[in-house]
């Protein structure tokens, strides 16, 4: 099992980094604040999660009720990304 994690986990994260890269302004000049912020939200969820995660497990002594948590914060993720406008990432650009 944790090879399978390890063999996808290093895809998606190149994935998750291509898609932000994807929705940041066009006609910025400096992308190495917004993965800044990428990486120090990357930094707050690990610490968030991890920490409810362990408040429930203590509070209720289940660590499915735990996983149920955190599958609630996935899905207002899921949520919250599908709000944000997509461009057509598609199209080529060919100028003449």
């Amino acid at each position: 099992m944790a090879g399978i994690v390890g063999l996808t986990m290093g895809g998606i994260q190149a994935i998750s980094r291509s898609t932000y890269a994807k929705i940041i302004p066009e006609d910025t000049t400096d992308h190495a604040s917004y993965f800044s912020f990428y990486d120090v939200t990357e930094k707050v969820s690990i610490v968030i999660g991890t920490f409810f995660y362990g408040l429930i497990n203590q509070l209720t002594g289940s660590m499915r009720v735990s996983s149920l948590v955190l599958s609630i914060f996935f899905i207002t993720g899921l949520i919250f990304l599908s709000r944000i406008p997509s461009k057509n990432v598609y199209s080529i650009k060919i100028n003449s």
